[in-house]
């Protein structure tokens, strides 16, 4: 494969490492990396990908830039602002190296596309923030036989690894099964140092290139573990289950699932619609002067960035052990985020006695939206 002698200027820096040269540069530009994300960890492994001259790179992502994205999600400025991911990615990447063949995918990923989307491409480098997508994934690489590049961060601590049937083993083999819906929160609801993505992150793009240039020792068979505090790294020996129903010896799985109901809440937890309350309705309400106890389960920090004047402050985590100071005989509206440990709040309330218990649709981000425009959102 030739270089032109601007890429050779580009890529000079490469060219000098005898593990890479000429040969493995040329692996680069004929390679092709799907990033499954542009936000926290898309944006770090994306933007360094682009740099070291991989030939095509493809974006999945079909949510907009908010604000609140900002202070990880480096692909995009504040000008980016309510565009959509891929297009302020694409732009950003090609400003990097307009070398790059750039290929957007403005959708969603889901059990009808991912296959067809990921098999256009050598290398999957995950970004996502969930785990039906995680699981979608994974087994959509097992199937296509393709390297899944793996991170995740919360708070203070970020994994990665590289998941590759049949040598190494696959996400399934470390999760068989995803943690009960709401136990572990989101970053947007638990937060994010950061430049936690961007360690990450780099990670993702340096086992990527490995990949491809096949230089080094992968992380196939090992989690690197990470903690931004202790600035320590620690890494876990990985083997493959044999019992796994993705790459196991006798996998059950042939075909990709019903992911958001594999991971779903729980059936008790499922939130009825006769069980909710419209950020609207309950406005009414309350200038109706109904007696409604409004309790926010969301946490301590949360509560200092915004709060629903006049509510009730505990923590889902302490709710059964508060309950003295509830009146089961008051109409009561509970509310976190979004709406999703509030729901649970009702039942587990419901459940200890208080009959007239809802859920505030959305939570406090709806609240902000259709009642008070000027409350911060997070």
């Amino acid at each position: 494969m030739k270089f032109s002698s601007d890429e050779r200027t580009r890529y000079s820096r490469h060219l000098l490492l005898p593990q890479i040269g000429v040969e493995g540069q040329a692996k680069l530009k004929a390679s092709s990396v799907l990033m499954i994300g542009a936000g926290g960890l898309g944006s770090p492994s994306a933007l360094y990908l682009a740099a070291a001259g991989v030939g095509r790179i493809g974006l999945v992502d079909f949510d907009r830039v908010d604000l609140s994205n900002l202070h990880r999600q480096i692909l995009h400025g504040t000008g980016d602002v309510g565009r959509m991911k891929t297009d302020s990615a694409a732009d950003a990447l090609r400003r990097t190296n307009p070398e790059v063949e750039i290929e957007l995918h403005p959708s969603q990923l889901s059990s009808e596309n991912a296959l067809d989307i990921l098999g256009r491409y050598d290398v999957i480098v995950d970004g996502t923030d969930n785990f039906p997508t995680r699981y979608l994934v994974n087994d959509a690489c097992v199937m296509l036989g393709k390297p899944n590049v793996y991170g995740s961060v919360f708070r203070f601590e970020g994994q990665a690894s590289v998941f590759f049937p049949p040598e190494a083993p696959c996400y399934r083999c470390l999760y068989p099964e995803p943690p009960p819906a709401g136990l572990v929160p989101s970053c947007a609801e638990g937060g994010v140092l950061g430049v936690l993505p961007g360690m990450i992150g780099m990670v993702q793009a340096t086992e990527t290139i490995k990949l491809i240039t096949g230089i080094g020792t992968s992380l196939a068979g090992r989690l690197l573990l990470f903690d931004a505090l202790q600035m320590s790294f620690r890494e876990m020996k990985l083997r493959k289950d044999p019992e796994c129903r993705m790459c196991g010896t006798s996998p059950a799985i042939h075909e990709l699932i019903d992911y958001e109901a594999f991971c779903g809440m729980p059936e008790e937890a499922v939130v009825e619609l006769g069980d909710r309350i419209t950020p609207g309705e309950l406005k009414e309400r309350m200038d109706r002067g109904e007696a409604t106890t409004l309790v926010d389960v969301r946490e301590p920090h949360e509560w200092e960035i915004c709060q629903i004047e006049g509510s009730i402050r505990i923590p889902l985590g302490s709710l059964l052990e508060r309950l003295d100071e509830l009146n089961p005989d008051e109409q009561i509206v509970v509310y976190c985020r979004s709406g999703a440990r509030s729901g649970r709040a009702m039942h587990m309330l419901r459940g200890s006695g208080f009959p007239r218990v809802t859920n505030l649709e959305g939570g406090i981000l709806r609240w902000g939206r259709d009642v008070d425009p000027t409350m911060p959102a997070y």
